[in-house]
């Protein structure tokens, strides 16, 4: 009888903590606000994978660093888990260039020249004794999807100062140095696709 009472006492406890804690404040990530400026136009149908991201980044959190340890902000999120907001956002960033015939994700139909294969090395907010930056490092390979040789790759990367240490702040920054990479990774994928 008393062990009954015990759970039910306890899970009452763990129910109303569910109900009365507030959801998460989710951030998005814009992508561009214009278009990139990009030389030439290729008629290429490019498959955008999801990237490849280590868990710590394969979420739906906010990742802030400070020297080796890494944590995550309390009560703040992305509207999905990072790498496919970030796919969403390359893909809107190409079609935004009105540069390639077609771009898209698998599943879409697209009888594809190439893959956009990234990878996620870092996405955060990074605390340092000299400041805090938001530091975004994305590998991206061009492969031919007729023979699977990579035509070329580039390591794409930007760091940009942010004034306090609050998720709105850091978001903020990241979203300065995607808008960076994004501009840099369209310039350089265009000519070669």
């Amino acid at each position: 009888m008393f062990s009954t009472l015990l759970c039910a006492a306890l899970l009452s406890g763990c129910v109303s903590k569910l109900v009365t804690s507030p959801p998460p404040v989710t951030y998005d990530l814009a992508g561009l606000q214009s278009a990139p400026a990009v030389r030439g136009r290729t008629s290429a149908q490019v498959l955008v994978p999801e990237p490849f991201a280590l868990q710590t980044l394969a979420s739906q959190r906010i990742v802030v660093t400070r020297g080796s340890l890494v944590a995550y902000y309390p009560n703040a999120q992305y509207p999905d888990t990072l790498p496919r907001v970030v796919q969403s956002r390359i893909i809107q960033a190409f079609e935004k260039s009105k540069s390639v015939r077609a771009i898209g994700r698998p599943g879409e139909g697209l009888s594809i020249d190439y893959q956009l294969l990234t990878n996620l090395r870092t996405f955060a907010f990074n605390v340092t004794p000299s400041g805090r930056f938001a530091e975004i490092e994305l590998f991206a390979q061009i492969m031919n999807d007729r023979n699977g040789k990579v035509v070329e790759a580039k390591v794409f990367e930007a760091s940009v100062p942010v004034a306090e240490d609050t998720a709105p702040a850091a978001v903020a920054g990241l979203n300065a140095a995607l808008d960076e990479v994004l501009k840099e990774l369209v310039a350089w994928a265009v000519p070669r696709l």
